[in-house]
């Protein structure tokens, strides 16, 4: 009786060594469990209804290596839906877990649902955010960092420290009244400030900053060189980020190492990631001034738009004072942020997530099989409210995920006929997608006729950033591409009446979503989707999760929710843990 006991013992011990094999292969795993709830706080000295991550604002930091497998729990405790979107993570085989209406249901309030996708070959810095009814507005916010592998060397010297820098503009209104506005076809007007690292500004003037307010501090070493991750995380308003006295040292964007330049300033644009390199070379007489204000608007009537924290020498002799160091001062030379957005070159002989070198996917030399071009223009009026187009589409969530739909046949949920030019005559509100051909290589054209500038943003995806510049697009355009070291990265500005166009390899199965990041003009309706479809092999594009949510024409096939910590995909699972229950069950 004792040899079989200790056998069974032994078996159990196997199958759980084979489960968790069956469940992550190969590679390491992590889990994360992030809670959704309200806190008020007072940022810019008015208390305010925030969206807290673990009681955090911003939210805890996802630090993960290449490859890793990642469990994210997220527990909603907010008093309606929630979704989250991991943005610039590709999801590969997996839009499932992407976290926008298109792909998945969302999560109601008082229940849970675990994310579970692999970081598969990306390096770099990215962040998560709500992705539903304009939260994003309210924080919920948090960054993510993907690490290189050990066996995969750094195009420069391990710094020092790495420095996480969330900026964004911020209203005191919390993200409810801010919808309700939108929805009564207002204008969201003038924020009321800059936040940086969910704090306000540091008092370098007591007319525009009132006493009181709590500023970020970042304490450093002289002599030592730190890696910022600095994140635009905010509404719609693009942002100078600069470092009183400092040299910023471009390195990586989205994911992809850069060639690395020094700037004095940079122009980040709502959505977008950038690593910088800057070294603590100064005299540390004072406290240094880190800014980020706002960018192509009336700086006069936005002077309270500027966020400022504090860099802390440990040799400091004293705070920082006096005058903010300028902004660019191109109020009369709009090619200066041009010029500065096209100087970002992929840094071709640096390997990033791979061994191989980033500059080895000769982009330039593939034919194009698929060209879109996308128009976006000030919001309108539609059916007597304000909505935002693309191609004239202002468009209309499915009731029911598109792949969810595609795999239960259910008829009607969206169309397959999303313009490739933008078409002419009325808006219109409608569910209109691209068939998107799998393994094609797309051209797509973001034309801006709207007044403001736009950051775009494709899920699932890196794109090479070919050519932007003022005026129309058009078939000469071509002419000025850059086809040899363009940057891939996954958000993009396109300049106001003006254009920006993208290369992009289109080999990932899914729905994937295509989108505005200004939040006004997303909730108003300016995205859509590209479906995309292994025509030979179904088998390439994940399964179903087990702990998939229904909702619209599948509502009925939701079961109450069991409150479990995570659910595991893998068919495998089931037969595992019968027999390792039934093993237990014999032992007593």
């Amino acid at each position: 009786m004792a040899i079989s006991r200790l056998f069974l013992l032994c078996f159990i011990s196997a199958a759980i060594t084979l489960l968790s094999s069956i469940c992550f292969a190969a590679d390491p795993s992590v889990s994360y469990e992030l809670t959704f709830t309200y806190k008020t706080l007072s940022l810019l000295g008015v208390p305010q209804q925030v969206i807290v991550v673990n009681d955090e604002f911003p939210g805890p930091a996802i630090n993960v290596t290449t490859n890793y497998n990642v469990a994210v729990n997220v527990i909603n405790k907010l008093d309606e839906d929630l979704l989250v979107n991991w943005l610039g993570i590709q999801m590969r085989h997996d839009s499932w877990q992407d976290g926008v209406r298109g792909t998945n249901c969302p999560i109601p309030s008082k229940w849970n649902f675990t994310y579970e996708f692999q970081v598969k070959d990306q390096i770099g810095s990215f962040f998560y955010h709500p992705s539903i009814n304009f939260q994003r507005a309210s924080g919920g916010y948090g960054p993510i960092i993907v690490n290189r592998r050990s066996i995969i060397p750094l195009p420069f010297d391990q710094p020092y420290g790495d420095i996480v820098i969330m900026i964004g503009d911020w209203y005191t209104q919390n993200h409810t009244a801010l919808r309700t506005s939108l929805d009564a076809g207002e204008d969201l007007g003038v924020p009321d400030g800059v936040l940086i690292n969910g704090k306000g500004p540091y008092q370098y003037n007591s007319t525009l900053v009132p006493d009181g307010i709590e500023y970020e501090t970042f304490k450093v070493e002289p002599g030592k060189t730190y890696r910022f991750r600095v994140h635009n995380v905010g509404i719609s308003t693009s942002l100078n980020f600069r470092i009183q006295s400092h040299n910023l040292l471009l390195a990586e964007t989205e994911g992809y190492y850069t060639v690395q330049q020094n700037y004095t300033s940079f122009d980040i644009h709502v959505g977008q990631s950038y690593s910088f390199l800057v070294t603590m070379d100064q005299n540390a007489s004072t406290d240094y001034y880190i800014v980020a204000s706002a960018r192509f608007v009336n700086e006069s009537l936005w002077q309270r738009v500027t966020g400022v924290a504090v860099l802390h020498y440990s040799n400091s002799e004293g705070k920082a004072a006096g005058p903010l160091p300028d902004p660019p001062n191109d109020f009369y030379d709009k090619s200066w942020s041009l010029n500065q957005a096209k100087s970002v070159r992929q840094n071709g002989s640096a390997s990033g997530a791979r061994p191989n070198p980033q500059g080895s996917f000769h982009y330039g030399s593939i034919n194009v099989t698929n060209v879109y071009l996308l128009q976006s223009t000030p919001p309108t009026t539609v059916n007597g409210k304000l909505h935002a187009t693309l191609n004239g589409i202002s468009f209309v969530n499915p009731d029911t995920p598109i792949r969810l739909a595609d795999v239960h046949k259910v008829k009607g949920d969206y169309k397959l006929d999303f313009p490739s030019q933008p078409l002419t005559g009325e808006p219109r509100l409608d569910r209109s997608i691209i068939n998107g051909t799998f393994k094609g290589f797309a051209e797509i054209v973001f034309q801006n006729n709207d007044t403001v500038v736009q950051s775009f943003h494709i899920d699932g995806f890196s794109f090479y950033v070919v050519g932007m510049d003022y005026g129309l697009w058009t078939n000469d355009s071509r002419n000025q591409y850059n086809k040899w070291d363009a940057i891939p990265r996954c958000t993009v500005q396109v300049f106001p009446g003006g254009w920006t166009a993208v290369f992009i390899y289109l080999d990932n199965e899914g729905a994937w979503n295509i989108r505005t990041e200004n939040l006004d003009r997303w909730y108003l309706g300016q995205e859509t989707y590209i479906r995309l479809v292994n025509p030979e092999d179904n088998t390439t594009e994940y399964s179903v999760p087990g702990n998939v949510l229904y909702c619209g024409a599948l509502a009925d096939l939701q079961k109450q929710q069991l409150n479990l910590a995570a659910s595991i995909k893998q068919k495998g699972l089931f037969f595992v843990l019968m027999v390792v229950w039934a093993a237990i069950f014999k032992l007593y």
